[in-house]
């Protein structure tokens, strides 16, 4: 059986890292456009994905769709080497005398990953929102402005936030190095690390859900359990499993993109952490508002783990250090 196999972890290191890299360069546009839609309040900006990614091109440019990719870039390849070894780690550690793992052993194993990925994704989501929310800001603030005329009121940041709010905070789109040295200056590396708790609740469910699910289908491609899947077998299954749980869990993820996103726009709530956060979309925009970006959300990660569970099933990390030896 696979799992009875040593994990050599630089080589799942390095197909966690190409799976990343190859990943984000396909949908990053489309995880833009979940951002921006996820922190719209009230009559927002945009539409829907399609009408977001128009407005973008216009306003800012092709390049304007991958604003932030950079940050996912150079955090992605260790964000998702650790999860998937760390998964293959765990799914080893939690099988007995070479049987097949039980659900709830799967299940454990997948929570044991995503527990252990936080540690990059955490301050890679916080840098990117901050980038991929700028155009949208910019954009709202012009439209409150062309509403309410010149006279409108300027919001005021929350106490200890390191940007502040208003027209001219929302034309200048700082880098990625600018805002991580301003967070740690002003709050340390708490700053880097806001919205913590909020990541654990969105990605250990989502790793619970994802891992075990793709476990089982993938076996469905398997005709002998010493054999791998083929490769388009591991992609959608990667695809199939990554958009059920990734739906599953939008309403947490909208609860973190709200919380990390540091800017706020003319009128918009600020939030005090996650049961906070959760009453005010309640109350203010309705159950619907949980699932907003769910369908960009699901476009994203399909692709996304369906290219890494392919890269991962095939092992180019083995065949690159084999080489080498």
């Amino acid at each position: 059986m696979r799992d009875k196999k040593k994990i050599s972890l630089p080589a799942k290191l390095i197909n966690g890292g190409i799976a990343g890299l190859v990943g984000v360069t396909c949908v990053f546009p489309i995880d833009l456009a979940k951002t921006r839609l996820q922190n719209q309040q009230g009559q927002g900006v945009y539409t829907g994905m399609r009408d977001c990614l128009v407005k973008t091109i216009r306003s800012e440019g092709f390049f304007g769709m991958y604003r932030g990719a950079a940050v996912n870039l150079t955090l992605v390849t260790p964000e998702k080497a650790i999860k998937l070894a760390a998964n293959d780690f765990f799914r080893q550690l939690l099988t007995q005398d070479g049987k097949e793992l039980t659900l709830v052993r799967e299940m454990l194993a997948g929570c044991g990953a995503g527990t252990c990925q936080v540690v990059v994704t955490s301050p890679m989501e916080m840098l990117k929102i901050q980038l991929q929310d700028a155009g949208r800001l910019a954009a709202h603030q012009q439209k409150a402005l062309r509403q309410d005329g010149p006279a409108a009121p300027a919001t005021h940041p929350p106490p200890g936030q390191p940007y502040a709010s208003g027209s001219t905070a929302a034309s200048k789109r700082p880098s990625a190095t600018v805002i991580a040295r301003d967070l740690l200056q002003t709050q340390g590396l708490a700053g880097l690390y806001k919205g913590l708790g909020a990541t654990l609740l969105r990605d250990v469910p989502f790793s619970v859900i994802y891992f075990p699910l793709f476990a089982n289908i993938n076996k469905l491609g398997q005709k002998h359990h010493e054999e791998k899947a083929s490769f388009l077998h591991s992609f959608m299954s990667g695809c199939a499993a990554g958009s059920v749980a990734a739906v599953a869990v939008t309403p947490l993820d909208v609860l973190k993109t709200r919380i990390q996103t540091l800017k706020k726009g003319l009128g918009e709530d600020t939030y005090n952490g996650i049961i906070d956060c959760a009453r005010k979309v309640w109350i203010h925009e309705g159950p619907a508002a949980f699932m907003k970006g769910a369908g960009c959300r699901a476009l994203v990660i399909a692709p996304l783990f369906g290219i890494a569970q392919g890269v991962y099933f095939i092992g180019i990390g083995e065949y690159i250090l084999g080489f080498f030896h």
